[in-house]
């Protein structure tokens, strides 16, 4: 039977709930079971703002758990993730949300300028470094959501764009058998388990950053 990355983190969850999963120097640690609320939380606040399965989430963010927590709250909720790199201009923001038309547009609470592109088909939420901002203080009001999509292997789980060396860049769609097939494969080659720490010093707008050293943590229960 098929398992999302998502579906993997909620079984760590059941197993070790009490477990840490983020150690911060300057922050709360969080804990499984506590992750697994808070994305619950921002499952609820996306349906809220209107996100359905398939939209598109972009998010122009710099690194914090919060932010992992939306990604694993927008596969939840069958949202495509689109992770934007924070050295974007405003001219490249405009075109990527242009091409992938996002529902949703999260960036940091210092861009007001992003805050004049909310309309009526995208909204524009805030997150900060230190989990600030409009998005996290919804979440915080939010009752937890029980429901889950179902996703198949099939189904689109997030966009990458390309470097665009040759001409604009391509918004590269991975679905969720290639994020759950990669994580598996690589969880069983570097022998990760729930017994390993990962020090995290890659954005996590990359794609090691993201899709490999964090949905192997988030797998393995690291």
């Amino acid at each position: 039977m098929f398992s999302t990355i998502h579906d993997q983190f909620e079984a760590r969850c059941e197993e070790h709930g009490e477990k840490l999963l983020f150690e911060r120097r300057d922050q709360p640690d969080i804990t499984f079971a506590e992750a697994r609320d808070n994305v619950h939380r921002y499952v609820s606040v996306l349906s809220e703002l209107g996100v359905r399965p398939g939209d598109r989430v972009a998010v122009q963010v710099e690194k914090s758990a919060e932010a992992v927590l939306l990604y694993l709250a927008c596969l939840r909720a069958g949202a495509v993730f689109l992770p934007l790199n924070t050295a974007y201009t405003a001219p490249e923001v405009d075109y990527f949300l242009n091409d992938a038309e996002p529902r949703l547009f999260v960036c940091d609470p210092g861009q007001t300028a992003h805050l004049q592109r909310a309309s009526a088909s995208l909204s524009v939420e805030t997150l900060g470094p230190k989990g600030e901002g409009t998005l996290p203080d919804r979440a915080a009001k939010a009752t937890p959501s029980a429901e889950a999509a179902g996703r198949t292997a099939e189904d689109p789980a997030a966009i990458l764009y390309t470097s665009g060396t040759t001409g604009r860049s391509k918004g590269a769609v991975l679905t969720h058998g290639n994020l759950a097939s990669n994580a598996e494969a690589l969880n069983d080659i570097w022998r990760f388990t729930g017994e390993d720490r990962l020090i995290h010093a890659l954005p996590i707008f990359h794609a090691h950053g993201l899709f490999v050293a964090c949905n192997m943590a988030l797998t393995s229960g690291a």
